[in-house]
């Protein structure tokens, strides 16, 4: 492990003169200097990052790692140095720490009291972990960005209790359920919170049970995604508590062939050739979207479905407009929702049910 304990144009001619070539930049402030810690694969990730302080950055050389990282220190940067950084389980080492007993790659954990906060993961494969390969619980300003989160069991990248969230230019392919899971919890049934603001943009969702996955939340943009391959591309799930899961935009996103087909579980029926599925949200947008291809026989199949929780709450005062729809099946646009003020307007489209929404 190599240190850079001087400012930024000094350091990155350091790093230069050590072999490293275009490293990522390292940010300052008024001139104060952060370190760089250089890891190699074979050294540990976990004690760099245990004696890194705010502002500074474990830069990781490419390679494969056989580890999971915890990070609870506020502006820390993990960052490798592309798809060639790769972090996944050693299968023959038994977990250690509660982020690899959970299964989870990177965790990037604050408590419900303090949050941890600016933390930036970034430029890595992430893979074959049995849940999560990205993992982040109680964070504020976290930055997800060119991660490939690849053959995990359950989620790609994942964030619960977190605010101001950006995920971005990353891929999450072959994830057991969702590529991106976003929730205000996973393990407590409870009103949505709001994100205060987190975008999901520019993202590659590919061959997962669900591409996006949005929880129990509020204000929140998923925008300018490519999601195809999944078994249904987008989710935005409410449920009975108060307030209602809602205030979400779906924009600009290209949504093709989500055919892969996925059997039922205890809380979703089987899933094939959905787009987008709004179920139990409130006072969405839906806009400019590209959905075209989506064919299945499910009860949640097609392009645009508005779909009754399924624990009986509506869907309310939903804007469905503006989307091209083409060769969605059983029909590009499907409200099988009793709830009031939906409203589909200006869609390029075929066919719909009930008829007229196009």
């Amino acid at each position: 492990m190599k240190k850079c304990h001087i400012a930024y144009l000094a350091c990155a001619a350091a790093l230069l003169g050590t072999g490293l070539g275009a490293a990522p930049s390292v940010a300052g402030h008024s001139g104060a200097g952060h370190t760089v810690h250089r890891v190699q694969p074979g050294e540990s990730i976990q004690k760099v990052v245990d004696a890194a302080q705010p502002g500074d950055t474990v830069l990781l050389a490419s390679g494969t790692y056989h580890e999971s990282v915890t990070v609870s220190t506020s502006g820390l940067t993990l960052r490798g140095m592309g798809r060639d950084t790769v972090i996944e389980p050693d299968p023959g080492v038994k977990a250690v720490g509660a982020c690899a007993e959970a299964g989870n790659g990177i965790c990037v954990q604050g408590t419900k009291d303090r949050a941890v906060a600016d933390v930036t993961v970034a430029a890595l494969t992430v893979t074959g972990f049995t849940k999560s390969g990205v993992s982040a619980t109680s964070t504020d300003g976290l930055t997800v960005r060119r991660v490939a989160a690849l053959k995990n069991g359950v989620w790609g990248i994942a964030a619960e209790r977190s605010v101001h969230s950006l995920f971005r230019d990353n891929t999450a392919r072959d994830n057991g359920d969702a590529g991106l899971f976003l929730a205000n919890s996973i393990s407590e049934e409870q009103g949505a919170t709001d994100t205060e603001g987190t975008l999901v943009e520019h993202n590659r969702l590919e061959g997962n049970r669900i591409g996006v996955t949005v929880r129990r939340l509020r204000d929140l943009t998923v925008a300018r995604n490519r999601l195809t391959g999944n078994c249904a591309a987008v989710f935005v799930v409410g449920d009975e508590n108060k307030p209602k899961a809602g205030f979400v935009t779906v924009r600009a996103n290209r949504i093709e062939r989500n055919n892969k087909s996925c059997p039922k579980t205890a809380r979703l029926d089987a899933l094939q050739g959905s787009g987008i599925v709004l179920t139990g949200a409130e006072d969405s947008l839906i806009t400019g979207n590209v959905i075209k291809d989506n064919a299945g026989t499910s009860p949640l199949s097609g392009g645009i479905v508005l779909f009754k929780s399924f624990v009986g709450t509506t869907s309310d005062r939903n804007r469905i407009t503006g989307n091209v729809l083409r060769g969605n099946s059983p029909a590009d646009l499907i409200n099988a929702d009793t709830g009031v003020g939906n409203t589909f307007q200006g869609n390029s489209c075929r066919a719909s049910q009930p008829a007229g929404l196009c």
